[in-house]
This record gives C-alpha cells, structure tokens and sequence, in this order.
C-alpha cells in the first residue's frame, strides 16, 4: 500500500535551518508529482511548494527564496530545505502524492497524505 513518511522536523530560532524528508513508497514515484503542506494552530492546510515528475517546482510567496523543494527518485525521497525560519513558518508540515493511480483499478486515482512533521520556531 501507499505509505508516505516525513521526518526532520523539530525545534529551531528562528533564522536557523531544517530539512525535511518524506520517504515515499507503494507507488512508482518518479511518475508522480509531490508537494509539501502546512497546516498551523487555527488556520487552513496551505500549499508550501510542489515539484512534478519532471522536476519543475513552484512555491507559495511566503516562502519563496528561503525554502527549497527537491526530490531523488532513486531513493523514492523528496525534501523540503527550510532557511532563514520565521516563527510564522511553525506549522505541522505533511508530505502530499496528489492522483496516484490505483494499481488494481483502472481510471482511479488518489490523494495521500503522511502523518505530519511538527516544525516549531522560536522568535
């Protein structure tokens, strides 16, 4: 079955670093489009970036130059570089699969979603 599972999250000041893995597994990964969310205390689950299969990537304004989003298909991996870390950055961060193909249905497609990463930064 699809499993995704992130880690790398953790406590840091803010203008300090992390980098966040998700570790892909259950589907042919290198067909399918990835993307990291972000989900903080009171708020809506919001994009934070996503990268096709082809590699091409696209970021939301507020993380725009300081987040860096990649991925190795050969370890079935994709990662999220957090810089210059805001204390509006703490969120739980999930690793997202958006239409992954059925492997018994024909035409079905589904989204998965990890179990999240808490990132917390402090001022």
């Amino acid at each position: 079955q699809v499993r995704l599972v992130e880690s790398g999250g953790g406590l840091v000041q803010a203008g300090g670093s992390l980098r966040l893995s998700c570790a892909a597994s259950g589907f042919i990964f290198s067909l399918n489009a990835m993307a990291w969310y972000r989900e903080a205390p009171g708020k809506l689950r919001e994009l934070v970036a996503s990268i096709t299969s082809g590699g091409t990537t696209t970021y939301a304004d507020s993380v725009k130059g300081r987040f860096t989003i990649s991925r190795d298909n050969a370890k079935n991996t994709m990662y999220l570089q957090m810089n210059s870390l805001k204390p509006e950055d703490t969120a739980v961060y999930y690793c997202n699969a958006p239409g992954v193909p059925n492997a018994i249905v024909r035409g079905v497609r589904t989204t998965y979603w990890g179990q999240g990463t808490q990132v917390t930064v402090s001022p």
